[in-house]
This record gives structure tokens, C-alpha cells and sequence, in this order.
């Protein structure tokens, strides 16, 4: 993927993709372009790096948020002290580092800036990333991540291969120019991985509990089977 972008990237072929990231989605992928010669190629998904017992990914997921998309972007329903909690980081870390928009760890994420302003930047206003990967997937989120590319004819001088005409700057474009490929890749990855844990924080342990439920359950079967078999035994 990122040869295909540094190649559009050099061409200069902004102008010439399109993307319908919807029915793409229905399929499978994260969207679809048009190449130079016309033709409409379909775009996969990368697979997100998602791993909630990574404690390190997630910490450091956290500071990329809270250094690269609070300053526009809100998560109304996390609190700062939830992040200390689950992440395991020290709360005094959590205020001197991570507390960007609020003197108060009892606080959740809002961005500061007024969404009317922020309009008329962007043309609109950035929405809230609290529960982002569970509206657009993990995959589609850490894919739209890796998939800016210099568009000249863009206000902000980027464009991107799943959603076209973003609104949205190349945010993480100096990050990506100091880093490896595989470096940024990491980076994004662990990004999008404290994304996931923002929109469910339960969601291993749900996995883990529905996990030990159901092998209840099916060893349940095997007593209450020889019960019925019992109870009906000298039914004709």
C-alpha cells in the first residue's frame, strides 16, 4: 500500500481518484480507485494490530491520541482517570503527560476548540473518536491512517485513498516523514489499538467470560442430557 501511494504521491494523480468506501465496505474491503488508465481496483483492509494485554501498545496509543487528535477531536465518553485505571499508568503521569485539554482527571476527553471554528477550517467539524472503530471498524480506521498521500489540489495538501475529499489533514504526516515504514506502521497500529480499547474497554474481557460461558454451558449439557434421559426413561 505504501508503494501504491508514494507512486500516486509522485504521478500527481489526486485529481483522479475516486472512492466509494461504502459498497466497498459491504464487500469486504475499505474502499475502491480509479488508476491512471481508468480502471476501478479494489482496495483490502489492512489488519489492525489489535491486542488489549499489550499494556505498552495501549499507553503508548494514548499518548499518540492525546499529542495527535485531541487538540480537534473529543472522546466524550472516556474519562482520563479510566485511562490511568486500565492502562495501568501511574495517575500523576496521566495529569503531567496525557491531560491536554482539562486540569481535572475525573474529566473526559472534550477538545477545547469550538466546533463552529473548527467548521471553518475543515469545512467540518471533527467528530467525536470515542466510538469510531465500532462505527467504522478497527481495520478501516488503521487502513484510512496509513492511506494519506500528497494531493496539491487539497486544502491541506493531502487527500486519501478510503475516504476521498477528506476533511481531515495528514495530522501524523511529520511522524511519518522522521519514522521507518514498519516504524509508522507500529506507531498507527498501537494508535488504533487504544482506539478500540476507547470505544469497548471490556471488549477482551467479554471475550474472555463469553469464552468460559459457553464451555459451562456445554458441559452443562452433558449432565442435564443423562437428567432428561433419567426423567423419561419409562415413558412408553
Amino acid at each position: 500500500m505504501s508503494t501504491l501511494i508514494k507512486s500516486l504521491a509522485g504521478l500527481g494523480l489526486g485529481a483522479a481518484l475516486t472512492l466509494t468506501a461504502g459498497s466497498a465496505m459491504a464487500e469486504g474491503g475499505c474502499g475502491t480507485f480509479t488508476n491512471a488508465d481508468g480502471v476501478v481496483e479494489h482496495l483490502a483492509c489492512s489488519t489492525a494490530p489489535i491486542d488489549f494485554t499489550n499494556k505498552g501498545s495501549l499507553q503508548n496509543g494514548a499518548k499518540i491520541f492525546m499529542n495527535y487528535c485531541a487538540g480537534c477531536h473529543s472522546a466524550k465518553y472516556v474519562r482520563h482517570s479510566r485511562i490511568a485505571k486500565d492502562l495501568e499508568i501511574p495517575p500523576e503521569l496521566v495529569e503531567k503527560y496525557l491531560m491536554v485539554t482539562t486540569d481535572q482527571i475525573g474529566d473526559h476527553i472534550n477538545a477545547e476548540i469550538d466546533p463552529d471554528v473548527q467548521a471553518s477550517w475543515f469545512g467540518a467539524a471533527p467528530p467525536d473518536l470515542s466510538l469510531e472503530t465500532r462505527l467504522r471498524g478497527d481495520d478501516w480506521v488503521y487502513t484510512y491512517l496509513l492511506s494519506f498521500y500528497e494531493d496539491p489540489s487539497r486544502p491541506w495538501g493531502s487527500n486519501n485513498l478510503v475516504l476521498a475529499n477528506a476533511a481531515m489533514p495528514h495530522v501524523l504526516h511529520n511522524m511519518q516523514e522522521e519514522l521507518s515504514a514498519d516504524e509508522f506502521k507500529s506507531e498507527v497500529g498501537d494508535l488504533v489499538n487504544y482506539m478500540a480499547w476507547m470505544a469497548e474497554p471490556v471488549r477482551h474481557d467479554r471475550k474472555v467470560i463469553g469464552f468460559f460461558v459457553i464451555l459451562f454451558l456445554l458441559v452443562l449439557l452433558i449432565p442435564v442430557y443423562l437428567l432428561n434421559k433419567e426423567y423419561w426413561k419409562d415413558v412408553k
